[in-house]
């Protein structure tokens, strides 16, 4: 099928640039790439139209695709992040996320309790409760799944729309500390307290607590992902 075929090349040429087999600087040519992935120029066409909305390459005329160095790269793209957390840049990836949700998500969950619908609020608790119980039972695929749906609805809920766009990137990372078996194979209990207690607090619209509590969940968060960029320099953006 097309899609598939698009998929496949997109995938394998994205790749090539985050791990820096196709360093920045690199001249990709069409015709090359067809050749080399089986496909015709239209399938590269469109996966060059994918790469280069995530930043990764940008087609110059009479030139070819040129890949663009990672300050270019869309660092928010769920794909882009997905594809570092399944390479090297792992640690860094994990970092970056988890500094942006240390300081973004305790805000997002003190204007929920100021801002939050009735019914999402008790769509918040109703999760956390589910996650009570899921984790508990260690069943992590479900728990990932009410994870990403509880702290969607916190960043939907604050009623920032700039925090309730993060909800894909911070899903993303989610995903990755699962995948990469960084969660415990049950979730720590005082862990599933405070979800239920940022719940509770933004139902209660009780802003201090809310902060306070998600402030305890991110610290936890970071505590456990920080050996997996212990020893990765930070890189300087110009």
């Amino acid at each position: 099928m097309p899609s598939s075929l698009h998929n496949r090349v997109t995938d394998a040429l994205g790749r090539a640039v985050i791990d820096g087999r196709s360093p920045a600087g690199t001249v990709l040519h069409s015709d090359d790439i067809a050749q080399t992935q089986g496909v015709s120029r239209s399938v590269v066409r469109e996966a060059i139209r994918v790469l280069a909305a995530m930043g990764l390459v940008e087609s110059v005329r009479r030139i070819g695709i040129r890949v663009l160095p990672p300050e270019r790269w869309n660092a928010y793209d769920p794909t882009v992040i997905r594809w570092r957390l399944e390479g090297d840049a792992k640690g860094a990836q994990l970092r970056s996320l988890s500094e942006l949700r240390s300081a973004v998500e305790p805000m997002a969950a003190e204007l929920a309790a100021k801002h939050c619908p009735e019914d999402v609020s008790a769509q918040l608790m109703a999760v956390a409760a589910q996650m009570r119980t899921v984790g508990r039972a260690g069943d992590l695929n479900r728990f990932l799944e009410l994870d990403i749906l509880f702290h969607r609805l916190v960043l939907h809920g604050s009623g920032n729309e700039m925090f309730a766009s993060l909800d894909e990137p911070i899903g993303a990372v989610l995903s990755g500390r699962t995948d990469l078996g960084l969660m415990p194979t049950r979730p720590h209990e005082t862990a599933l307290q405070w979800h239920v207690d940022v719940a509770d607090a933004i139902q209660g619209g009780h802003p201090d607590k809310a902060r306070a509590a998600m402030e305890l969940i991110m610290r936890r968060t970071i505590a456990e992902v920080e050996p997996t960029w212990a020893d990765t320099p930070r890189p300087y953006f110009a």
